[in-house]
């Protein structure tokens, strides 16, 4: 692997990570599936397609997997996840369903007993047994960066299956790159610029342009697909940085993501239907 002040290049784990789609906090199907569910992450297995997910640190220490720091929008209740135990939690429901919120652990137990299919697997050299991979993205909040990353490496330092790691927030990827230098990571962005109330007080551009990656040094790049053309992420990709497209909700566009090399995350369609 070669390692430079933006990135990092040649991670022998990429070429399996390659060979898959992902399904966007697992392959969900709203109202009935909801978003980062058991429930959705088992329909990705069945599909044999990867998944990412979003794990978060709870108030007493626990890893659980849900996208906002909110708890409005997918369980109708007011607060926010880090100021709640885990008992809290797991009296809330997932958008109507009888879904739970769920532990790491479960989401690791599902996929550490899957087995890849290497979906796309046309090109290349076969590949040994293995499961179906995951993206996992750290959510930090309240500057819980090297807590939140302590603890998903070291629930990691026991699991079997594929993985790699990715954030918003290039301290904890530099958290990652110091405490598992060996692992596959990757710095998400968008174009902030346009959406600078989600970014840090004075980091829109830094994030947009990827100028924090010197604190990360990603193996790769997962950038919002609208903005995919951004010159940041272009010259990323053409310095040998894997690219990954977010969030993928149509047969042509992942087609075109995949034309260009890059891995692609998706949700509302089913690839398969389009292939």
């Amino acid at each position: 692997m070669k390692e430079f002040m933006t990135g990092r290049t040649g991670h022998p784990k990429l070429e399996l990570l390659r060979r898959y789609r992902y399904a966007h906090r697992g392959f969900h199907d709203k109202p009935q599936v909801p978003e980062n569910s058991l429930a959705a992450f088992r329909r990705a297995i069945e599909r044999g397609f990867g998944a990412e997910l979003d794990v978060h640190l709870t108030k007493d220490g626990k890893l659980v997997v849900f996208h906002d720091s909110t708890l409005q929008r997918c369980t109708g209740t007011e607060g926010i996840l880090e100021d709640k135990t885990l008992d809290e939690l797991r009296q809330l429901r997932l958008e109507g369903t009888d879904e739970l919120i769920p532990l790491f652990d479960e989401v690791l137990d599902l996929f550490g007993a899957s087995t890849g299919s290497q979906q796309k697997c046309g090109n290349g050299p076969k590949l040994p047994p293995h499961t179906l991979p995951l993206i996992i993205e750290l959510k930090t909040y309240g500057g819980n960066h090297e807590a939140l990353t302590q603890a998903v490496c070291e629930r990691l330092d026991s699991y079997k299956g594929e993985y790699c790691i990715e954030s918003f927030d290039p301290r904890a990827i530099a958290d990652l790159r110091k405490l598992r230098p060996n692992t596959v990571r990757g710095q998400l962005s968008t174009d902030f610029r346009k959406n600078p109330e989600e970014a840090p007080k004075g980091t829109a551009g830094l994030l947009t342009d990827l100028k924090l990656d010197v604190l990360s040094r990603p193996d790769f790049v997962a950038y919002d697909f609208t903005y995919k053309d951004n010159p940041a992420f272009l010259k990323a990709v053409k310095r040998g940085i894997q690219g990954v497209s977010w969030t993928i909700r149509s047969m042509e566009d992942l087609k075109t993501a995949e034309s260009l090399g890059y891995i692609p995350i998706f949700e509302k369609f089913d690839p398969r239907e389009g292939a």
